[in-house]
């Protein structure tokens, strides 16, 4: 690297010795692969995918109007897409695992009433539209809402390091879906 570079081309002997400037060379290029080396332990061989290309393709369920976003200060922009995007697993997984059990239908009619007040839920409508019993209605969103709270859990665990931060980061959460209105 020394002979193909212009370091020979730029030395100046007025400047100091040949050994020196040697030394140096070698000094930088020792600094430069140990930052390489510690660069690829903290991720320097992950191929990174440009956010505008993730958005678009994974677009957001939840939407803010923009007019309201852009008063906006960016860490609260940042704060409601990482709320959103971990309401949007949770119930993703819980979608799923809805499907796998044969009862997709069911979450697709009742997962409006996970974050809603008890109520705003219309139980008997709901129970005309799945064919059920009221009673069954309601004991159908309890079990979502709480296999929904555990899964939710779950995916803000994933967020922190240490169990004991896990309420903190929850409570956190509730503050920003609270003071957001994010809407499907």
């Amino acid at each position: 690297m020394l002979l193909e570079g212009h370091l020979l081309q730029r030395a100046d002997p007025n400047r100091g010795r040949f050994r020196s400037l040697l030394l140096k060379a070698l000094n930088d290029f020792l600094h430069d692969a140990r930052d390489k080396q510690r660069a690829r332990k903290r991720g320097g061989d992950v191929h990174f995918i440009p956010w505008d290309e993730w958005m678009a393709e994974f677009p957001s369920q939840f939407t803010v109007s923009s007019r309201e976003s852009e008063s906006w200060p960016a860490e609260k922009i940042f704060d409601v897409r990482w709320a959103a995007t971990v309401v949007e697993r949770a119930l993703s997984r819980l979608g799923e695992e809805c499907e796998q059990r044969g009862r997709r239908r069911i979450f697709d009619v009742l997962s409006s009433c996970l974050a809603a007040e008890r109520e705003d839920v219309s139980y008997a409508n709901f129970a005309k539209t799945l064919g059920v019993p009221e009673a069954s209605v309601k004991r159908l969103v309890h079990q979502l809402r709480k296999r929904y709270r555990a899964l939710l859990r779950e995916e803000v665990a994933d967020t922190v390091e240490s169990p004991e931060q896990l309420e903190d980061e929850l409570r956190y959460l509730c503050a920003v879906l609270a003071t957001t209105q994010l809407s499907l």
